[in-house]
């Protein structure tokens, strides 16, 4: 690799490292009192996929490992966001499901960051927002681990 791809390499990945950064200390402020962004993630994700997963799917979901699912979904449960129920077809398993107060918590959540979201869009200019996703998507698929 020669030392010019090399650099832009370096300043991809800084500028993208950077960005997460500044917009979770954004969003941690905006959200809900007690709500991590963790925590709105799976119930975000939870009411994409409109029904219940395993943790172990919702781990992989995210590339994190079972023990921190486990540990965001026993936050999730305790504060009434998520249902967790044993496996009927694996006792061995456990199946999470939102409730109605994940629900109401993740639209609370949805508009507390809409603001913020939307004022950094309208900022950037939609055409320039429509023409970078692309690349982040092909970055993010290079970036997912293969098999």
């Amino acid at each position: 690799m020669s030392e010019e791809t090399n650099a832009l390499a370096v300043t991809l990945f800084s500028e993208i490292l950077a960005a997460d950064q500044l917009m979770r200390n954004r969003l941690s402020k905006v959200l809900p009192k007690g709500m991590e962004i963790s925590h709105f993630s799976v119930l975000n994700q939870l009411v994409f996929v409109g029904g219940e997963r395993s943790p172990a799917q919702l781990a992989q979901t995210f590339h994190v490992t079972r023990g921190a699912m486990t540990n965001t979904l026993s936050k999730l449960e305790w504060a009434g966001y998520v249902h967790i129920r044993p496996d009927w077809d694996d006792a061995r398993r456990k199946m999470v499901a939102i409730s109605p107060a994940g629900r109401q918590a993740r639209d609370h959540a949805v508009a507390s960051i809409a603001p913020l979201i939307n004022e950094v869009v309208g900022d950037m200019g939609a055409e320039k927002v429509r023409t970078v996703l692309p690349v982040l998507r092909e970055l993010r698929a290079r970036l997912e681990p293969r098999g």
